[in-house]
């Protein structure tokens, strides 16, 4: 992999590692703020020597994408960032790199706030970059689908198409079984979903056409 990051990627990179070292010593007070809640009603939660309200705000549809849950977490997403996020972006540009990225990570959040609304109904924080990060995953399965790629822990070669599509079906299968519950599979499956939508929108198959067919 190339050291030399286009912009974008490597600026979000940056980002992710200087908010996560801002976690570190704000602690969960940026939490309360900037991770992804559920609709509905704010909560009371004893906070120091106060109480405070927390519930969903409207930036937190981008924000909760610059947070982790801890070493393990960033780590996942930000090797997977540097290694599908250069290739993505000069293959878009960085411009549309741009977009394509927070339009993962707003679906991805969509996503995750209906399932919380129609089926867990609890009262959590989403944070991570995964949603996004799964949309690079499909972009790259999609754009380079013979393309060789392996799994750390299974080192077995196979198509990016084949790597892709299963991670999607064990996403899914895991989100409906309720297999490890913390992590957010439906979140990491709507950043896929709208991946492919912006993907197909570009190259022109959906009944809404760009200006100018970006994709082939």
């Amino acid at each position: 992999m190339p050291f030399d990051l286009p912009p974008v990627t490597r600026n979000l990179l940056i980002a992710n590692i200087v908010i996560f070292l801002l976690q570190q010593v704000m602690g969960d007070v940026i939490l309360q703020y900037f991770a992804l809640w559920p609709w509905g009603p704010d909560h009371l939660f004893q906070a120091g020597q106060g109480v405070v309200s927390i519930g969903f705000r409207p930036w937190q549809l981008i924000t909760y994408a610059f947070l982790h849950g801890g070493i393990p977490h960033i780590l996942f997403n930000m090797i997977a960032l540097y290694m599908f996020g250069g290739t993505i972006e000069r293959t878009f540009g960085a411009r549309n790199f741009l977009v394509y990225y927070f339009v993962c990570a707003v679906t991805a959040a969509v996503a995750q706030l209906l399932v919380v609304q129609w089926f867990t109904h609890g009262f959590y924080p989403t944070l991570g970059a995964s949603g996004a990060i799964f949309g690079l995953l499909l972009a790259f399965g999609m754009l380079y689908p013979h393309e060789k790629v392996m799994l750390m822990f299974l080192p077995l070669p196979m198509p990016a198409w084949l790597f892709v599509t299963g991670y999607a079906v064990v996403e899914l299968v895991m989100g409906v079984t309720g297999t490890e519950a913390g992590v957010a599979h439906f979140a990491h499956l709507g950043g896929m979903l709208g991946g492919i939508v912006l993907i197909q929108y570009w190259r022109g198959r959906l009944p809404l056409k760009p200006k100018r067919r970006l994709l082939r």
